[in-house]
């Protein structure tokens, strides 16, 4: 039996690092994806081959560690997570071949993870569901990558529905989906080929920026919230026993969280110049209050304000590089990536890489026999 497993990046309209502060976000499947093809062999050792970078990672079932090649933790991390729930695991052998750029902010990781979670899943015909993935994903980015990251990412590439948004919370897991199907507007991303690594140590310490905040909130009004679920007002109340870098984190994730409830109000009322002026702020927020933009990132979202027919824009992603998302005229676009291409390669002397997507379906397989 051969399982064959379809796992899509994602795209977040609104709500930038806000999944691990208990926040709203405003994500959805695109329609580039990671593929992967998994069988079993008659042999002592599994075998991973990665088309896109054409590299092989070969290893026994009895001798799971962390490897210093980066994205054998991805694999090896969740081999070790159904063996430590004595799932049991004979050799294999997958071949992955994808069209998601890496890292662009379109998350081929928790994309990597999930879709060859759900290989596994079919392969031995084990019992987990969608929301089970979404905890293996966790598991494996904090015990094999060392990310200390929400939910956001492998949520949206479980549910994604085709012309849908998710308006997730990842507080406590409700969801419900937005309708995203204009004939006016699209999604285009600007990869700035400014290459980040969120297993930097600047990701971890927003988290660790964001829990100061939120233990002194909890502490000052006697309760047990997440960052995203207090008011700008209650901030500003704690603002004398919080150090400046702490009370930034924490007033931008407050103020996106209320940006991404407004934003999907509007989505729902087609009204995208509008939805366009929140991202702009968002973009702000990210840029001077939780300092992850960078200056080719910036350079995007300035050239795109004085152009009508485009919406909004802002940084999408972990930050200090990848993509912006724009939201833009569809009658317009090409000639709008021949402009800012060209703009962008006097500035920068490198390629400004354009990337169109439409919302499509989340995660799925098929089984041949």
């Amino acid at each position: 039996m051969i399982i064959k497993v379809k796992s899509p990046g994602r795209i977040n309209l609104i709500g930038e690092h806000t999944d691990y502060n208990g926040g709203y976000v405003l994500p959805g499947t695109i329609n580039k994806a990671i593929n992967f093809e998994i069988f079993k062999v008659k042999k002592v050792y599994c075998e991973v081959k990665s088309a896109k970078i054409n590299k092989l990672l070969i290893f026994e079932i009895n001798n799971i560690k962390k490897s210093e090649t980066h994205w054998h933790n991805y694999i090896l991390g969740t081999i070790d997570y159904f063996l430590s729930k004595k799932n049991k695991i004979t050799p294999f052998k997958c071949s992955i071949k994808s069209n998601l750029p890496i890292g662009s902010g379109i998350s081929s990781s928790s994309a990597l993870i999930s879709g060859f979670a759900k290989a596994i899943i079919e392969l031995f015909e084990l019992k987990y569901s969608k929301s089970d993935i979404v905890k293996i994903v966790s598991y494996v980015e904090r015990n094999f990558i060392g990310l200390r990251g929400g939910i956001m990412d492998q949520f949206t590439i479980n549910y994604g529905l085709k012309d849908n948004l998710i308006l997730l919370n990842c507080d406590n897991s409700s969801y419900n989906y937005i309708q995203f199907k204009s004939k006016s507007f699209c999604i285009l991303l600007l990869n700035t080929n400014v290459k980040h690594s969120l297993i930097n140590s600047a990701y971890n310490d927003r988290v660790n920026e964001c829990l100061d905040a939120e233990k002194i909130l909890n502490t000052y009004f006697n309760c047990n919230k997440k960052l995203a679920n207090f008011t700008l007002d209650e901030l500003d109340l704690v603002k004398d026993k919080l150090n400046l870098i702490s009370f930034k984190r924490a007033r931008f994730v407050i103020s996106e969280n209320t940006r991404t409830l407004n934003g999907a109000e509007l989505l729902k009322k087609s009204n995208y110049h509008e939805f366009g002026k929140l991202m702009y702020d968002s973009h702000n927020g990210l840029k001077n209050l939780y300092e992850v933009s960078c200056v080719e990132l910036d350079f995007i979202v300035d050239y795109t304000k004085k152009l009508n027919y485009v919406a909004g824009s802002r940084m999408m992603g972990g930050g200090f590089g990848g993509c912006t998302i724009n939201l833009i005229e569809k009658k317009i676009i090409d000639k709008f990536i021949d402009d800012i291409s060209k703009s962008y390669l006097t500035t920068f002397h490198k390629n400004l890489t354009p990337i169109k997507v439409n919302i499509a379906n989340g995660l799925t397989f098929k089984k041949i026999k």
